[in-house]
């Protein structure tokens, strides 16, 4: 019989988003002890379930991911499932992107990955425990898509630091992976495809039927973390209707 103390710990960045809030629900539901991290604790408050363990904190930087950390390891123990699920969009072309503008786009979409997983399996690594975490890559990393130079940029590159953190640290037992999400409709989302015209018009470049959820994201990072993804690492995984893979049928 499974008691509250022994149930496994996941440490989820951007807990107060869309995705991060559909992460905790998901794992919450298969038993995770959760740890949620957000620069606003006035939003953790309402993130997650009621008893989750919050923390204040900026993980996109080394300091900040590594205090954020150690309170979950404090309060549960050493987590063994880190969820990067911070991060932030900016659509603009390259010609009007100020340089303010794109290193914050890095800092809250790539610095928040590396410096969370930095943290996370150095942890794992003094307690020599084995673990798995997943990042959030995008569509956008993968395809060119107009007027996303700066995302599409960071995007690309956490496909490369999984690849790369998967090789290293293989020997130690963890594994790294990320999901790459189409267009998901989220509160940040929601003006974007606000009219029947505008969801239609971003439905028609995917070639399965509808809008992506940050509900379908959160159910393949709950599988990567899963047992039943044991033997998978370095991977990132299209959630995306399609989109990177094959061509909509346009009638």
């Amino acid at each position: 019989m499974r008691t509250p103390m022994s149930d496994p710990v996941a440490l989820i960045t951007g807990a107060a988003g869309g995705l991060g809030r559909a992460v905790a629900a998901q794992l919450a539901q298969a038993g995770w002890r959760l740890a949620l991290v957000g620069r606003s604790s006035t939003r953790l408050a309402a993130a997650g379930p009621v008893d989750a363990l919050r923390i204040e904190a900026d993980v996109s930087t080394a300091e900040g991911a590594r205090a954020a950390v150690a309170r979950c390891t404090e309060a549960f123990g050493v987590p063994t499932a880190l969820v990067n699920c911070a991060g932030g969009t900016l659509i603009a072309p390259l010609h009007r992107t100020a340089e303010s503008a794109y290193r914050a786009c890095l800092g809250a979409n790539l610095d928040t990955a590396f410096f969370s997983l930095a943290a996370f399996v150095e942890a794992l690594r003094n307690a020599q425990q084995p673990g798995a975490a997943v990042l959030v890559s995008s569509v956008v990393g993968h395809i060119g898509v107009a007027n996303h130079e700066a995302i599409s940029a960071a995007k690309a590159a956490i496909a490369g630091l999984v690849r790369g953190a998967a090789a290293t640290y293989a020997p130690s037992r963890i594994r790294v992976n990320a999901v790459s999400p189409g267009f998901m409709v989220t509160p940040a989302t929601q003006s974007m495809v606000a009219t029947d015209a505008a969801r239609e018009g971003f439905a028609r470049q995917y070639p399965l039927a509808g809008l992506g959820t940050v509900e379908d994201t959160a159910q393949a990072i709950a599988w990567l973390l899963s047992p039943a993804a044991a033997r998978i690492t370095g991977q990132v995984l299209p959630v995306d209707g399609g989109f990177t893979a094959v061509r909509p049928l346009v009638r």
